[in-house]
């Protein structure tokens, strides 16, 4: 199992007791994103895409630490961007660890090398690399060669320094899934404690429009690798995923699950994003007012026409871990069975009811133009 016990248990206990206590919408993980600036530009990407004086915000660790207080979800996703970009990204995450929670740092590692004696490591401390598959998928994906093994480099730096290491995989249409499964060999053989792995989301502002997947796409492409993994398993090799076993039995198309946006969400420069990490359509001020203030039946698959091919791990894991914690038999019938790669499918949320989508980038982006020139700030703590 990719997830460590202790933030299973913790995890697992935390969800219980929401349920116990009647709380319907409750955060499992903090999505924070420090800055947007990165050092490289994917061509699926669709958080970069904003001009230089946004580029240049960063939360300080105030700002951070008061969004993990306000917040209170047991784990923290430091995201962006690039994190390591952030000079004050040690000091996060010391603090943060301080708090008692898990941290998953997503770095592409291009400046890992060179950050990493800055960190110390900790049982609640991950490094959450992206690897987009093997060295041509990966360096396609992020639109630069070399990168796969300047990352591969990276991760075996970090294990041997004594840190926990996870691979974040992103994949996108036409995938091929034999490609995948090697893979994921490769990266068990390198000693990766974990792999999380989701279908991309269709940003609008992404360059690349052509390549992002449906639903049925994704759960025959899932269902695919999967076919690989029982092989695997039976010549005595088994993958890891650090994710809900019931979110990957749902990117196979075996469970019908709807999205549970509050589950991860996000603070950023803008403030608290509605309703998602991968929606920004709207902007919340505190925690609380975005739990109070947003129309959360507005969105999701069936709800609304963005939402319509959206699969991701941050939408849809938080689902599936309260299905794990309220059914825990159905963690067991899939331990026992393992993920179903033939036959039928679970039935699909129809999209016939959904709203248009809309499209507000721009005026987010001006209203915050219009904040930074109203009052200069200091670009904050970057490289």
């Amino acid at each position: 199992m990719g997830v460590p016990l202790n933030q299973a248990i913790k995890v697992g206990t935390y969800v219980l007791k929401q349920h116990l206590t009647g709380r319907k919408r409750y955060p499992l993980v903090l999505m924070l994103e420090p800055l947007f600036r990165c050092n490289l530009a994917c061509s699926g990407c669709g958080k970069i895409d904003y001009p230089a004086p946004i580029l240049n915000q960063r939360l300080s660790v105030a700002d951070a630490l008061e969004a993990v207080d306000e917040c209170g979800a047991p784990v923290v996703a430091i995201a962006g961007g690039e994190p390591l970009l952030h000079r004050e990204m040690p000091e996060i995450v010391e603090k943060i660890l301080a708090r008692g929670k898990f941290i998953y740092l997503c770095t592409n590692a291009l400046l890992l090398e060179k950050k990493i004696d800055q960190y110390t490591p900790h049982k609640n401390f991950c490094w959450d690399i992206h690897l987009d598959g093997d060295r041509d998928m990966h360096d396609r994906a992020v639109s630069q060669e070399g990168v796969y093994e300047r990352a591969v480099a990276a991760i075996k730096l970090a294990k041997a320094k004594g840190f926990r290491v996870s691979i974040n995989c992103t994949l996108f249409d036409g995938t091929d899934p034999a490609r995948v499964a090697g893979f994921l060999d490769t990266v068990n053989e390198i000693g990766v404690d974990g792999v999380m792995t989701s279908p991309g989301y269709a940003y609008e502002r992404a360059p690349d429009q052509e390549h992002f997947l449906n639903r049925q796409r994704t759960k025959e492409l899932f269902r695919a690798i999967f076919r690989y993994g029982k092989e695997r398993k039976a010549q005595g090799k088994t993958w890891k995923f650090n994710q809900s076993p019931l979110f990957l039995d749902f990117l196979a198309g075996n469970q019908t699950y709807k999205c549970t946006p509050w589950g991860n969400p996000t603070r950023n420069v803008f403030g608290w994003q509605r309703p998602c990490y991968l929606l920004g359509e709207g902007y919340a001020k505190t925690y609380k007012e975005l739990m109070d203030t947003t129309d959360w039946d507005k969105y999701g698959v069936g709800n609304y026409e963005k939402c319509a091919d959206c699969m991701v791990h941050s939408g849809f894991e938080a689902t599936a871990v309260v299905d794990s914690v309220k059914r825990p038999w159905k963690l067991a019938k899939l331990a026992i069975q393992g993920i179903r790669t033939e036959g039928p499918m679970a039935k699909d949320i129809p999209l016939d009811g959904q709203r248009p989508a809309e499209y507000v980038f721009s005026r987010h982006v001006e209203q915050k133009m219009a904040e930074i020139h109203a009052k200069p700030q200091a670009a904050g703590a970057a490289e």
